[in-house]
């Protein structure tokens, strides 16, 4: 088949045909290299020709069918070579795939000489490439223990990369004797502790490592390859299976700890939890220098300690200022059902490459069992061939490799380590394996699973395997394998560390410690300045305008908008929220406080408001006053994040509780899509110090109030938040004027105190008439956790009113608006700022004031059901002499109506009956 061939066919002219004959050699040279289109023309061409047409053909034609055949054979093991590799320690009780396209007669290439020679192109071949030759190295390279799932990557360079790799004289056959003992040293350990604890704590959960012992050798791998490649740090994200054997042969937690904690010795000061979600740190000794280790505490709710694992890489990474990931690496270990089933996992890969979140590629480790506790049916645990299909949305290669076969999985590692560090992307190590004795010590697997555990019990262990095969090959005897199994039980029941890797060191350099000790025991009412000076804010305010570039085409309405904030600055115009709010945050970055504020649409605000980012009119600029605002500045960052609540919450959870001097924001869009994140909020954010002791001073923005907008867009269910109050586990804040917004941010910072900050946040207050301040309130003052009633101050004043209304939030505004309208002088409006931890002692202080009160009102705009109320109605105990009333929606299933109409009817029904014009017409509605 030549150009002349080519012109042969009507439809091409000279030029075309040698553009054609061009891409016909490209398309030898490697068929995945030409588009699919291409393929498909030149895979009709090399059909083999009828007999009519026989005696037609070109030799040369016949040659080049020939070659294309094998081509298309080396291709076709590169793509789907995995299917029919042994991966599987089960055997025969795996569904066996039988893939046509790897046979020859598949490609009518059973009958062809012997003596030929092909062009393998880029497939390394290390002897002559004739046709036996070829298949041979074909199937050591992709059918033995190993499946390599790689070709579906879009970019070429990282394809070569890999086959170059896995095609190169089979280098993973090639390990030391030394290497191999120490193989059967690390299975041993990871056999040992599981029967030293079966036997010493029986019939106790511990979700043991039977069955995928090479889980162990797999780590302590990819901890002294990464440590001579220079990595520093290793931050693990891992659920229960296996927890408590990584902890001891990995992270080197003295066996002694461990066994406490099976006997029920635990620190009375916290709650505390189960052993096997509990996380660890320490530091081993490589051939590279120490590298520091760090297992993630995490709950049972499987995949959600991926993101929080991602986001202390990402604050680890930000401290060394390790912008290509070089020293700080994220590895997340998945079981195959919960890798395939949870939706967290999707939502993590998503981040993964994305400005606010990547981490510069991220080591993902499925122990597959292949059972997801009693489901083992592909058709009922899934709707993917592989548990890790959802990772080539990202394009990352995956290796599917037999736990029996330790060797192959070291290589693995290796193979995966060095893909990450070279492109900075994500790679899944498939650890195909199972488990000996079910999901946990006390459930029994055959009540369900009988075939598979028929088999499972007729296995050796994958130590037993190994040290026949080790000793077969005179590498060890089995009596020096047998001494190995007596040391370990030795170091075991001594209690200490059975690691003989580990560090007299304890924790990182000082310049990379995070401090967390200065911020224990700290009272939640400690004093600190949070007001700024007047000169200092008309500077940051001036700046913000005056630093934008010439050139830089600011959209009109954003201009006014800055425009309006300097003059603000000078004391010309009342100050909003979005002043207050960004004000707060250039005060603490020239105080050296890094900010970190992320969510959806964040940089504009939902509602237009904060303009942390300035887009050019005519070209793709961004422009961030905030990194711009003093010469010598902290970090500003803020990220308009992918659109996920659970994952991206939990990711910035996970940062805050690696870096407490960084003021670290989630914003939900509405405060109602916070629900896609309970997770999070109920398994770390509220009960993390408690169960971990893990401190964390992550804020978030909740918008919030009902104006009307539907259900959907009312409530970031404040009573929630009220529920899970306890311990002083958080603070929940509802400030209503700008001035506390900012004096409540810098608080949340100067303090010596971390602990999460959920503030709910408004909507129609952003632009309200009334919810404004003046330059003095942010030059004097603090944030008041309660406000006394502005408009009745002096004292004759207070003593005449008979009524006081608690509330919180939008609805003092309505209240304030109606009583003015009504010119009531016997009502007093007090607004309680903060929910949790409850002001008591500051709301006695005011009610001493209002000595004739007769009624106290708790207001609020949710129904009776939701909002505040069930959860601090208890905290009005102290006012026995007062009747307490609530004063709000009837109860409701959705927490707001569909109808702009019937909520006006309700709220100007609320708001009078509150005041003590009770309408009944309008609370009929």
């Amino acid at each position: 088949m030549n150009t002349q061939q080519y012109q042969n066919e009507s439809f091409l002219d000279g030029n075309q045909a040698a553009f054609l004959e061009q891409i016909y050699q490209q398309y030898l040279h490697d068929p995945s290299s030409v588009d699919a289109q291409w393929q498909t023309y030149f895979e009709a061409i090399a059909q083999p020709p009828s007999a009519v047409a026989a005696p037609c053909i070109d030799p040369t034609m016949e040659r080049r069918s020939l070659q294309l055949r094998v081509s298309r054979l080396i291709n076709a093991y590169r793509y789907l070579g995995h299917l029919e590799a042994d991966t599987n320690p089960l055997g025969h009780y795996a569904y066996k795939v039988s893939v046509p396209q790897l046979m020859l007669e598949h490609h009518e290439l059973e009958n062809i000489d012997p003596t030929l020679t092909f062009d393998p192109g880029s497939f390394n071949i290390q002897t002559a490439p004739t046709l036996q030759n070829i298949v041979h190295a074909l199937r050591e390279t992709y059918v033995r223990t190993t499946g390599f799932e790689y070709m579906h990557i879009l970019d070429v360079q990282e394809k070569r990369w890999l086959q170059r790799r896995i095609e190169t004289d089979l280098a993973r056959d090639k390990l030391t004797h030394p290497e191999r003992r120490k193989i059967l040293e690390q299975l041993t350990a990871a056999e040992g502790f599981e029967l030293y604890l079966h036997r010493r704590y029986v019939g106790q959960k511990r979700f043991g490592l039977e069955g995928g012992e090479s889980l162990i050798p797999l780590l302590q791998t990819l901890i002294h390859e990464g440590g001579k490649q220079g990595l520093q740090e290793i931050a693990i994200g891992m659920a229960h299976r296996g927890r408590l054997n990584v902890l001891t042969n990995v992270l080197c937690k003295p066996a002694g700890e461990l066994f406490s904690e099976f006997e029920g010795k635990i620190d009375e000061t916290y709650t505390g939890d189960v052993k096997y979600h509990k996380g660890f740190s320490c530091d081993v000794s490589t051939e590279g220098g120490p590298v520091h280790l760090v297992l993630a505490f995490n709950p049972s709710h499987l995949e959600i300690v991926s993101p929080v694992m991602e986001g202390s890489v990402r604050a680890r990474q930000d401290r060394r200022h390790d912008k290509d990931g070089d020293q700080v690496l994220g590895v997340s270990i998945h079981g195959d059902a919960a890798f395939a089933g949870q939706g967290v996992v999707m939502e993590t890969f998503n981040m993964a490459q994305t400005r606010g979140y990547r981490t510069r590629g991220t080591i993902h480790i499925v122990i597959n069992n292949q059972i997801g506790f009693t489901t083992s049916t592909v058709s009922d645990s899934r709707s993917t061939y592989y548990p890790t299909d959802v990772a080539k949305m990202i394009n990352a290669p995956i290796f599917h490799v037999n736990g029996d076969d330790p060797e192959a999985v070291v290589y693995a590692t290796k193979l995966a380590l060095e893909y990450r560090q070279q492109f900075q992307k994500d790679v899944v190590i498939d650890l195909v394996c199972y488990r000996r004795l079910g999901h946990n010590e006390a459930d029994e697997p055959n009540m369900t699973q009988p075939v598979m555990y028929s088999i499972i019990r007729g296995l050796p262990s994958t130590r037993a395997k190994y040290a026949a095969e080790l000793a077969q090959a005179g590498v060890v005897s089995l009596a020096g394998a047998n001494g190995l199994i007596e040391a370990y039980r030795t170091k075991l029941a001594n209690g200490g560390i059975t690691c003989c890797n580990s560090q007299t060191r304890s924790g990182l350099p000082a310049e990379l410690q995070t401090h967390w000790k200065m911020f224990v025991g700290q009272p939640w009412r400690q004093a600190v300045h949070t007001n700024c000076s007047l000169e200092r804010i008309q500077r940051i305010s001036d700046r913000w305008l005056s630093g934008i570039p010439a050139d830089f085409m600011v959209h009109s309405r954003v201009l006014k908008v800055l425009e309006a904030r300097a003059a603000m600055g000078r004391g010309e115009q009342p100050i909003d929220w979005g002043f207050a709010e960004n004000l707060a945050y250039a005060t603490l970055l020239e105080e050296g406080f890094e900010v970190r504020l992320s969510g959806q649409d964040c940089g504009r605000g939902t509602f237009s408001h904060r303009h942390a980012v300035l887009h050019h009119q005519q070209r793709r600029e961004q422009w961030v006053p905030l990194q711009h605002t003093a010469d010598y500045q902290a970090k500003f960052t803020v990220i308009d994040s992918v659109l996920s609540e659970e994952a991206v919450l939990a990711f910035e959870y996970g940062y805050a509780t690696a870096e407490p001097n960084t003021l670290v924001i989630w914003e939900a869009q509405f405060g109602d899509f916070v629900n896609g994140a309970q997770v999070v909020i109920d398994q770390f954010i509220s009960s993390g110090e408690q169960k971990w002791q893990r401190l964390c001073g992550l804020v978030m923005f909740l918008p919030h109030g009902l104006e009307g907008q539907g259900p959907e867009h009312s409530s970031a269910r404040l009573e929630r938040f009220v529920q899970l109050a306890a311990q002083e586990n958080m603070h929940i804040c509802v400030p209503s004027t700008p001035a506390q917004t900012f004096h409540m941010l810098r608080r949340q910072m100067l303090r010596k105190y971390r602990k999460p900050l959920i503030v709910f946040t408004p909507k129609s207050l952003l632009r309200h008439p009334l919810a404004v301040n003046d330059l003095e309130d942010f030059t004097r003052g603090q944030f008041e956790v309660v406000l006394d009633d502005q408009d009745i101050t002096d004292v004759a004043a207070k003593e005449a009113v008979t009524r006081v209304i608690l509330c919180s939030g939008k609805v003092y505004y309505d209240l304030l608006d109606e009583r003015r309208k009504q010119g009531l002088v016997d009502v007093a409006i007090v607004r309680l700022e903060q929910l949790y931890p409850f002001p008591s002692q500051e709301l006695v202080d005011v009610m001493e004031y209002y000595p004739n009160a007769k009624r106290l009102i708790w207001c609020q705009e949710e129904p009776v059901n939701q909002g505040a109320w069930n959860g601090i109605k208890h905290r009005f105990e102290a006012y026995d002499y007062i009747e307490v009333v609530c004063v709000s929606r009837p109860a409701m299933a959705a927490p707001a109506v569909g109808s702009l109409y019937m909520h006006q009817r309700q709220q100007q029904a609320l708001v009078r009956e509150a005041l003590g014009h009770f309408d009944a017409e309008c609370a009929a509605d």
